[in-house]
């Protein structure tokens, strides 16, 4: 296995190579799925993670047991590895820099660091103080600062873009290698934003949204998906456990990956 070092190093380089395209990992089991399928990284979702370790997103879980996942999945994967953080599993900066710490002690190469809070989003220097404080603390970590502006639906409309790239500017002065901006895959704002940031761009992606090569045509460096394999898997679960508990019948299991193809992912 390469190390740590090794891998960060390819990660950033494959933000200028892309676009880098993302199926994100909520534990081990889909973190191998994924590279199997023939991923150049994994990037976890901090949803589906919160979610199996059993607690709700939005900075509800506990810190210590999202490094021991990010650690089992880096040992097992041999691809870099990105650990979508939340805002940081920290109440001020300095709790932030001791996470990404912890999160290239545990093996990956990347982390997002979202800038909501609460209904809304941090004031701006709080948040360059976060992100500031984890890279100090990890200075050749991919560092990609999230800015909820359009997920949130922060201002009116037509001001969205400039303040999304107003912030992600100020996020990249902070020391962020990348500028997640999640709610926009319209071309045309894609195009806008890559323009006018000076870092890779990172878009969320899924179903009705342009295909990946049309994303990087348009500029973005990185698309992901984030909850959307979580949550597919876990409607199948629920859809299988219906049709057994109501109707007693097997069907909606029939199309589920064989035992031994996925014994087989973790090797001996």
């Amino acid at each position: 296995m390469t190390s740590v070092a090794d891998r960060t190093k390819l990660f950033h380089a494959l933000h200028q190579s892309g676009p880098l395209a993302l199926p994100n990992a909520w534990d081990v089991a889909s973190a191998l799925i994924v590279e199997a399928a023939g991923a150049k990284a994994v990037a976890t979702t901090s949803a589906g993670v919160a979610w199996s370790l059993g607690a709700p997103d939005g900075d509800a879980l506990d810190r210590e047991l999202a490094i021991g996942l990010i650690a089992r999945i880096a040992r097992a994967v041999r691809v870099p590895v990105s650990a979508d953080i939340e805002s940081g599993f920290g109440e001020d900066a300095a709790q932030v820099g001791d996470t990404a710490r912890a999160v290239v002690e545990a093996g990956a190469s990347g982390v997002n660091i979202e800038d909501g809070h609460g209904a809304g989003l941090r004031e701006v220097g709080d948040q360059q103080e976060r992100l500031a404080a984890a890279r100090a603390a990890a200075p050749d970590l991919f560092i990609n600062a999230r800015t909820d502006v359009f997920l949130r639906g922060i201002g009116e409309p037509e001001g969205r873009l400039q303040l999304a790239i107003d912030r992600a500017r100020a996020y990249l002065e902070a020391g962020a290698s990348g500028i997640f901006v999640p709610g926009v895959t319209d071309l045309a704002s894609v195009e806008e934003l890559a323009r006018a940031i000076d870092a890779p761009l990172n878009v969320l992606a899924g179903p009705g949204a342009p295909a990946v090569h049309e994303l990087g045509t348009a500029g973005a460096a990185r698309i992901s998906v984030g909850t959307a394999l979580a949550s597919a898997a876990y409607a199948v679960a629920k859809k299988a456990a219906e049709e057994l508990l109501v109707k007693g019948t097997y069907d909606s299991t029939s199309d589920g990956l064989g035992y031994g193809e996925l014994n087989a992912l973790f090797g001996n």
